[in-house]
């Protein structure tokens, strides 16, 4: 054999050994990511999730896949998500932050384990059997945002307690706002406040929503949480300071954000093990004998800059509970 032919066949033989080796390599799994809100309001929660990946050995890229579902706060749009997840038979979908879609995925896979993020109770809603044995293909983990509203407006009546009454900015989502403002109404009665619910579904009628405000009696604000004002915090933040309407939000981003106050659980920390839930499936772990997690850590944020700026003093008995003042 001459030079040539010699090199040419090793050269041919060199370049089918990558072929074949990724050949006998295990296929890399793919985890389903649905958020109904943007990409933007969910980069937090995305990074919270990849850290609970990481801790459990998974690193995107590397050994395991990702596909991302944004629903842009387009509530018509999530069936289709679902669908399309379901269609590229990934091995988890893992739902961010919504009952109502954690449901779709729910009646639209009996076989794909799906993982939620979610603030209502899952037995009440339907999602779960039961907390600590599921059944059936799905777990998750649970922040129970919905039972702290009363909470949250005990902390506003001691930041102002002539305020009354307080209006509060309320989502769309029917099983999570009738059972936090039955909940809340029941606490606003216990300390004598009145409260005025007022619904957005879009930007647009959040906007609607603080001119209605501005024009009734109310004199503070509270914040349902929710999918469209967490990816909406920048605006409602703003409208609120603009207002000089005294508020508490659900979320400590929202206090970063340039909140009054927030009180509510870790959302971070619920996508974290949210990740790490989603790595245990990935392992061979059945969803159904997974026990829903509850939030265990909760916050209490006050932004003094912004009492500031709203001509607020804050009493030292609020400032001696926070976990967090915001210079």
């Amino acid at each position: 054999m001459i030079r040539r032919e010699f090199i040419t066949l090793l050269g041919g033989t060199a370049a089918a050994w990558p072929l074949a080796a990724r050949a006998q390599q295990p296929t890399m799994p793919v985890i389903g990511y649905l958020d109904p809100a943007t990409s933007d309001a969910g980069a937090s929660f995305l990074v919270a999730f990849r850290k609970g990946l990481s801790e459990a050995g998974y690193a995107e890229g590397r050994n395991v896949a990702i596909e991302y579902r944004w629903g842009q706060n387009d509530n018509d749009r999530l069936p289709e998500l679902v669908a399309d997840l379901v269609r590229h038979q990934v091995a988890v979908i893992v739902i961010a932050e919504s009952t109502p879609t954690a449901r779709l995925a729910k009646a639209a896979t009996a076989t794909i384990p799906i993982v939620f993020v979610a603030g209502v109770d899952p037995v009440q809603s339907g999602l779960v059997a039961s907390l600590n044995r599921p059944g059936g293909n799905i777990t998750g983990i649970i922040h129970m945002n919905v039972d702290l509203g009363g909470k949250r407006l005990e902390l506003l009546h001691e930041l102002v307690p002539g305020a009354t009454p307080v209006a509060v900015l309320s989502g769309a989502a029917p099983d999570f706002a009738s059972t936090y403002l039955q909940q809340l109404r029941a606490a606003a009665a216990a300390i004598n406040v009145q409260i005025e619910v007022l619904a957005a579904a879009n930007s647009t009628e959040i906007d609607t929503a603080f001119k209605n405000v501005m024009q009734s009696s109310a004199k503070a604000l509270l914040i349902n949480p929710g999918p469209l004002f967490t990816s909406r915090r920048v605006q409602i933040v703003t409208l609120a300071t603009r207002h000089a309407l005294p508020a508490i939000y659900p979320w400590r981003e929202d206090a970063v954000a340039g909140g009054l106050m927030s009180y509510g659980p870790s959302i971070t920390d619920q996508f974290r093990q949210a990740g790490i839930y989603a790595a245990r499936i990935l392992k061979g772990e059945k969803p159904g004998d997974m026990p829903v997690m509850r939030a265990s850590k909760f916050e209490f944020i006050i932004n003094l800059q912004t009492a500031r700026t709203l001509g607020i003093e804050v009493p030292p008995s609020l400032l001696a509970r926070a976990d967090e003042v915001i210079e």
